[in-house]
């Protein structure tokens, strides 16, 4: 994981085009995607971070994003819902 605050552009881009990074996320809201997602571009530098793949993002605990990764985000989202906890019991029942 780079953080984009801690590198200069060129080396951004020096490493994008030997394709030592090929995926970004906000290390702030813990959501990754493509280098060219809409949502992704409009980040604030503080909170960008680069992966060199897939694995290593969500190896860091970072989700897919839900606009230029849609599948994946429908299968973290599916996944997330299936390992949640029975809801509680409503308060009013129990009295």
């Amino acid at each position: 994981m780079i953080f984009h605050d801690q590198i200069t552009d060129s080396a951004v881009r020096s490493a994008i085009r030997r394709q030592q990074v090929t995926m970004a996320g906000n290390a702030r809201d813990k959501i990754f995607g493509r280098l060219n997602c809409r949502s992704g571009l409009r980040m604030n530098r503080v909170n960008r971070v680069f992966f060199a793949n897939e694995p290593e993002a969500v190896s860091h605990g970072f989700r897919p994003c839900g606009h230029c990764m849609r599948s994946d985000y429908a299968a973290w989202k599916a996944d997330q819902t299936l390992s949640e906890p029975a809801p509680l019991p409503e308060l009013a029942k129990l009295v």
